[in-house]
């Protein structure tokens, strides 16, 4: 594996943060499915990370995050890359350091669930609006589902970093 040189340090975190404004803004004008899409985003600065370090997945995810709040239609869909999706890769990353499986999966449910009731107490109406209508009443059952989904998007994620890590990474370098 040969060493990377400067330029490429900034140019891949900045490429893979335009990709991610982009499909922030994809998921914008698109009728339905844009949550998926921004989720999609979130695995950018992932690459960032993999590829570079934390501290380049962070200037990805701050960079997108900037360009993607002045650019995207949709504030929301924005947003939502803003404080999960985007930063989930760094947490992610931290927290799968130690290898405790329960230290782990505590720290990563925490954030969500901080970012969850975050955004459910400031922006409740465009939140509610973009879900199916059974969540909308119950909180507890908007946590509950919100918690499945998101482990669920942790296991994928980890599945896509892996195959990311054997096919791509290791041929960039």
């Amino acid at each position: 594996m040969r060493k990377k040189s400067a330029a490429s340090k900034v140019a891949y975190p900045a490429i893979l943060a335009a990709l991610a404004v982009a499909l922030v803004y994809l998921a914008s004008i698109v009728p339905t499915g844009s949550w998926g899409i921004v989720a999609a985003a979130g695995l950018l600065p992932a690459a960032a990370v993999i590829s570079v370090g934390t501290k380049a997945g962070a200037l990805c995810w701050a960079g997108a995050s900037i360009l993607a709040l002045l650019v995207a239609p949709d504030k929301f869909c924005a947003l939502l890359f803003t404080v999960l999706f985007g930063p989930y890769p760094i947490v992610k990353s931290l927290a799968e350091g130690p290898r405790k499986k329960l230290l782990e999966y505590a720290v990563k449910l925490a954030f969500f669930n901080a970012v969850l009731t975050v955004l459910y107490l400031t922006m409740t109406g465009a939140m509610l609006a973009a879900l199916p209508q059974m969540l909308g009443g119950a909180v507890w059952l908007l946590y509950l589902v919100g918690n499945i989904v998101f482990l669920a998007y942790d296991h994928g994620s980890s599945r896509l970093i892996a195959v990311y890590i054997r096919r791509i990474d290791g041929a960039v370098h």
